[in-house]
């Protein structure tokens, strides 16, 4: 989403995935994206645009990210020109001996040992933050999200947009949870993916913050308070410069004022683009109703202290849908009417009321979403799956499973 637009709220939609390229039957990662690419383009290349979509690639050799090239008012139809997308990319990989696999983490992947870096065009970009990071581990080489873009048109509406999301973070792993196995065990986590992502910049605090952001403003208030933090402490590290961008923000929720939208960053892959947008879908829905002060007003959702959403956000990050969630004013502030629930009777909540009166929604998403919110997230699904055998030789049964969901455009039920 790098066309420079500017849309009223909740207008158009930018939607980035981002899958790993493994071998077709060992299921291993290839690093071989930039094969990928240079054969669609003719030259080795970072994003190769095909009309409404784009393929690129950024940091590892084994991953390639799809996205739409605009912003689009249409969900469904994006669902439907990425499982498209897909198998064209499955059939330019398949001559390889490579195919696209769907989730947050690869379940044994040894990133000290397999980790390529991008090393074409960019790639000074890529080395300063290994220099300084390490990429060679889980939090940089092995973590594939879905990134959601929304758009504002002006101050007033960034305001209300960064104060309604900030709110629906903390509960968006017991939805989207799909990285519960690492290095071939079980991780003891959920969604593996965010807990690795909350540390992976720790170094530099400043660039992460606590995940969850802190109320802001307006621009001014955080160029001012973010931004300028950042820079200052990445400069010792970087005297290049190449570093200080918008993008070096770690955030759950980053502004991109080169683009006039928020990007949410806490959503885990999932193992089709129906079941993808869908959680987009769910995700903008509550965001909107706070936006739009449907359940309380700005100034009370911006009076919401970071520490008790960081909370809720490791909780779910540990136990997704099974959190029990005893926070009553978070609870109050999305509606809901008692004092504590279990996160997914929470998100049944949600959905229930807000997609109850419109037809086109539940048309698009309802049948995927019950399967989540009735069987649990992917990750659920997955150790469901597996039970208590995880032998790469299981292991490899499930995932390939799930790489023919990806490519079938169906939901892993189990």
């Amino acid at each position: 989403m790098s066309a420079p637009v500017t849309l009223a709220a909740f207008t158009g939609y930018g939607i980035e995935l981002e899958y790993m390229i493994v071998d077709r039957e060992t299921l291993a990662v290839r690093p071989i994206a930039d094969t990928l690419l240079q054969q669609a383009a003719g030259k080795y290349v970072t994003e190769v645009n095909r009309g409404v979509a784009a393929w690129s690639n950024e940091l590892v050799l084994h991953l390639v990210e799809l996205k739409n090239a605009q912003p689009s008012p249409d969900l469904p139809a994006l669902a439907a020109t990425f499982q498209t997308e897909i198998e064209a990319i499955n059939q330019k990989l398949e001559p390889m001996g490579a195919r696209l696999m769907p989730g947050a983490m690869h379940p044994w992947m040894d990133p000290r040992s397999e980790t390529r870096l991008w090393p074409h065009e960019y790639s000074e970009i890529y080395r300063a933050y290994h220099r300084i990071f390490d990429c060679n581990r889980h939090g940089w080489a092995n973590l594939q999200s879905m990134h959601l873009n929304l758009p504002f048109a002006d101050d007033a509406q960034f305001s209300r947009l960064h104060a309604a999301i900030r709110l629906v973070l903390p509960i968006i792993p017991a939805l989207a949870a799909s990285s519960p196995i690492a290095e071939g065990k079980r991780s003891g986590f959920l969604d593996y993916r965010m807990e690795n992502y909350r540390s992976h910049e720790i170094r530099l605090p400043s660039l992460l913050g606590q995940v969850i952001p802190d109320t802001v403003a307006s621009r001014y208030e955080y160029e001012t308070r973010i931004f300028a933090t950042m820079y200052r402490d990445i400069a010792p590290y970087d005297p290049g410069g190449f570093l200080r961008h918008e993008w070096l923000n770690a955030r759950g929720v980053i502004p991109r004022f080169d683009r006039n939208a928020l990007e949410i960053r806490v959503i885990d892959m999932q193992e089709c683009p129906r079941a993808d947008l869908a959680v987009a879908a769910a995700i903008s829905a509550v965001v909107k109703s706070l936006y739009d002060a449907q359940w309380v007003p700005l100034a009370a959702q911006q009076a919401v202290e970071t520490e008790p959403l960081v909370e809720i956000l490791l909780a779910t990050t540990r136990e997704a849908e099974l959190t029990l969630i005893d926070h009553a004013t978070y609870l109050s502030l999305l509606d809901y009417p008692g004092t504590r629930c279990e996160a997914r009777e929470l998100w049944r909540h949600l959905l229930e009321t807000l997609w109850h009166d419109q037809p086109d929604q539940l048309a698009a998403w309802g049948n995927t979403m019950d399967t989540i919110l009735t069987q649990g997230p992917l990750a659920r699904r997955i150790l469901r799956a597996v039970g208590q055998d995880f032998s790469r030789k299981h292991l490899q049964v499930i995932y390939l499973e799930l790489c023919q969901c990806l490519e079938a455009g169906r939901m892993f039920a189990y």
